[in-house]
């Protein structure tokens, strides 16, 4: 299999909308000791604030596969990539908490959109030998995203109104995004074979892989739907519960709940927080959480290396594995009182490295694969609106919980799911490593 250049060019426009979802999640960890003082508000107050993007994550990941499966893949991006710009210029304009509160949901449907969207771009267009390398560029892209809104805030924070710049800071790439998705961004071939545009979808093949890879590969998703034709045309939310679908979306569900639910979010949006209760502030808070970026960059890519190699399932074993000793010694020290030192801020450390390197990418890549191509616009919404849902509750209440129960509790509430997640893998999750998503569908039985 030969790729071309075309492919790779496709993937970096998609994984601008991917290192814009990064960027709106990290931005507000620097600004929220500033925008509590500010607007003078509650931990109630100052979570809703943070947590109105993740209810416009779960508004735009609900309505963006069926949007996507209608419009297209790449008008989705567009949309997403303007309403990236309206957020951002809101944001940093903000007057008054509603204010910043409607801007931060109108972010969110972006991000809810493009964490539906992208990844399943990027397994529609993607040769099987290369899939899972690709599919991870999704959270490579996350966490540059993540990094950069970190050195931003770090940048800025002795600026007068700093807090504003970091939530200006996404429109530096929402408007190069929204205008390669207009002009220079192909459809996914799978959505034009569905649509009944044959050759539009040949011409984008040909775009990616040499000549005869691309007529083999557009002669199997032919014949995916070929043997789908019986279906009727419209798939109702109901249907994706039933039969063996049903069992299929289970599993994509859960594995989304898993990776939100595990406490990443939180970490990542009230780093400075967390850090503060360490005996950390101000400045070298900021310069931490910078260094906490840099570790989620590195060990993301330690997952593009390894999972075409070892496998989807492997990877997420080892990583839970590592999210459980790594949070039970969090969970310890904070029970024990013993967090002035630098034990905690390792272990914050090496639980973002064993994510980085496994559930962070690797949800995105199976849950993008599993589903079938007729239905995978609509499915994928509902396992991503459903860990939005779970991300909402987490970042809502994780300040409530972390003054009022303690960090013993509140780190002992990841560690118990992330236990829950390795039993969850070992017995569910299917190995979908070099196949290809109408192999994987046969496999699942789901073209019976």
């Amino acid at each position: 299999m030969k790729t071309k250049k075309g492919l790779y060019w496709a993937i970096f426009i998609a994984v601008l909308g991917s290192l814009l979802f990064g960027i709106n999640m990290a931005a507000i960890s620097g600004a929220v000791i500033f925008i509590r003082d500010v607007f003078v508000l509650s931990d109630t107050e100052l979570g809703l604030v943070v947590s109105s993007m993740i209810a416009g994550c779960l508004i735009g990941a609900f309505t963006a596969g069926p949007l996507s499966d209608r419009l297209g893949r790449r008008m989705a991006l567009v949309i997403a990539a303007v309403l990236f710009t309206v957020s951002a210029l809101a944001s940093g304009a903000a007057q008054s908490s509603m204010h910043l509160i409607i801007a931060r949901l109108i972010g969110g449907i972006a991000v809810g959109a493009v964490s539906v969207v992208v990844p399943t771009y990027i397994s529609e267009i993607t040769p099987p030998a290369i899939r899972g390398t690709m599919g991870t560029m999704n959270q490579l892209g996350i966490v540059v995203g993540i990094l950069i809104a970190y050195v931003i805030d770090y940048s800025v924070v002795d600026m007068q109104d700093g807090w504003r710049y970091m939530l200006y800071s996404p429109i530096i790439f929402a408007v190069p995004f929204m205008f390669l998705t207009l002009l220079s961004f192909p459809e996914s071939p799978r959505w034009l074979v569905m649509k009944g545009k044959v050759d539009a979808a040949r011409k984008v093949l040909g775009r990616i892989v040499d000549a005869a890879e691309a007529e083999n590969e557009l002669n199997e998703i032919n014949l995916s739907f070929v043997k789908r034709k019986n279906e009727k045309d419209k798939i109702s939310l109901s249907d994706l519960f039933k039969g063996n679908l049903g069992k299929v979306l289970f599993i994509g569900i859960l594995l989304a709940v898993f990776q939100q639910i595990t406490g990443i979010n939180a970490i990542i949006a009230y780093a400075p927080t967390i850090f503060a209760k360490t005996g950390v502030g101000g400045d070298t808070a900021l310069l931490q959480s910078i260094l906490l970026g840099v570790i989620n960059m590195i060990f993301t890519l330690v997952a593009v290396w390894l999972i075409d190699k070892v496998g989807r399932k492997q990877l997420l074993l080892w990583g839970a594995a590592g999210m459980i000793v790594t949070l039970s010694y969090i969970t310890y020290a904070f029970h024990v009182g013993d967090v002035g030192g630098i034990g905690v801020f390792i272990a914050i450390l090496g639980y973002i490295a064993f994510f980085a390197a496994s559930f962070a990418p690797v949800m995105w890549v199976v849950t993008s694969e599993i589903y079938p191509n007729k239905v995978r616009g609509l499915a994928m919404s509902v396992s991503t609106a459903i860990s939005w849902v779970f991300t909402l509750l987490v970042v809502q209440f994780f300040p409530w919980m972390l003054e009022s129960l303690g960090g013993s509790y509140t780190f002992g509430f990841f560690l118990v799911f992330s236990i829950l997640a390795f039993v969850f893998t070992l017995f569910r999750i299917p190995e979908t490593k070099g196949k290809s998503l109408e192999q994987i569908e046969e496999d699942l039985g789901l073209n019976k």
